[in-house]
């Protein structure tokens, strides 16, 4: 097949730091290309593929001190796959509703891959709107506020299995990586690792405007506490040794969390998972068999002191089975095979 991946332009493919989306479009596109597709990837310019790469802007533009209005770049870029989009058998974008008005009036063969959350008020009359536009959730719990969208399938992110050892012993530290938001609890997971009397180390992002004044207001004083080590945002070849060393993995997140890449990032590396089950948790993780679920700190503190009735090797096992790249690509070609054939719906 003749396939376009369309990315956002705020992160290159991969993402040089933080950018869950840019890395599964970066993983699916690889594993694309690897089976032997034709693709080309609408990303930035400063992205790495094997894929016919067409750029949307010469740099990612989140850490461009240059770039003031980064949906300009993005309606340019749509422009560029419209002209194009002829060319291809399938156009998959994964930059959210950007492209809907074009899209509608444009003969292609077309899905959207929604990466963020649903639950928004100001979502419902915009999809009410493009309820034709064909749509793929990742998790069947993301999707729940839009039940009435033209939904094609979940689709759960998968990872190259060879992306992260899996590390049988642990060392001696709770771990916490995502983005110091509110949200995600970084505060909670101080809390816990508090009460459990383990030591916490933070490796997160801090971005700008109310994330900052969060980090300043509520995440700063706590880091005077002892055991608790704030790393900061952290490069992918950091991530391994990072979470395959911890005792177990942070979630507890207040927010429904549309998929919660971290969440297998953790079990690649055999690393089990304690978490709120919140969002798509439930659908990720198995109590018992690589995470501890609990609705309080106290019932998580619980689970962490039982932590060692998980193996480890189950963690990696579970990833393995359930979310490698090669699973995600061949549920996106089932997607790709029927909208071409003009079928109905597929479900997983």
């Amino acid at each position: 097949m003749k396939i376009a991946q369309v990315a956002p332009l705020f992160e290159s493919v991969p993402p040089k730091l933080y950018g869950g989306t840019e890395r599964i479009v970066s993983y699916l596109t690889e594993e694309l290309v690897r089976q032997g597709h034709e693709v080309t990837l609408f990303a930035s310019g400063d992205s790495v593929t094997s894929a016919r790469l067409r750029a949307g802007c010469d740099h990612a533009l989140r850490l461009d001190p240059e770039c003031k209005d980064p949906i300009s770049h993005h309606i340019t870029m749509i422009e560029q796959v419209e002209q194009e989009a002829s060319d291809f058998d399938i156009v998959h974008y994964h930059i959210d509703y950007l492209h809907f008005p074009t899209t509608r009036r444009t003969p292609q063969r077309h899905l959207t891959t929604l990466h963020g959350r649903l639950d928004l008020p100001d979502l419902q009359p915009l999809y009410r709107e493009y309820r034709d536009m064909p749509v793929i959730s990742i998790s069947d719990s993301q999707r729940k506020p839009l039940s009435f969208a033209n939904w094609q399938a979940t689709v759960y992110h998968g990872l190259p299995p060879s992306l992260y050892r899996f590390q049988e012993e642990p060392g001696k530290y709770l771990a916490f990586l995502g983005r110091i938001s509110p949200e995600k609890g970084c505060d909670r997971a101080i809390e816990i690792a508090r009460r459990a009397g383990l030591p916490l180390r933070i490796a997160a992002k801090i971005a700008s405007g109310a994330d900052q004044d969060y980090f300043n207001a509520v995440i700063r004083p706590m880091l005077k506490e002892p055991g608790i080590e704030f790393i900061g945002e952290i490069t992918e070849k950091d991530k391994g040794s990072f979470l395959g060393g911890a005792i177990a993995m942070l979630f507890p997140i207040a927010w429904p969390e549309p998929f919660g890449l971290v969440m297998i990032e953790a079990l690649a590396c055999g690393t089990p998972v304690v978490a709120y089950p919140i969002g798509s948790v439930p659908e990720i993780l198995e109590p018992g068999v690589n995470a501890f679920l609990g609705s309080t700190p106290e019932e998580l503190v619980e689970g962490l002191q039982r932590i060692d009735q998980i193996s480890r090797r189950a963690c990696r096992e579970s990833f393995e089975r359930r979310f490698s790249d090669a699973r995600m690509s061949e549920d996106y070609q089932t997607v790709y095979r029927r909208l071409l054939e003009g079928v109905g719906s597929w479900k997983r």
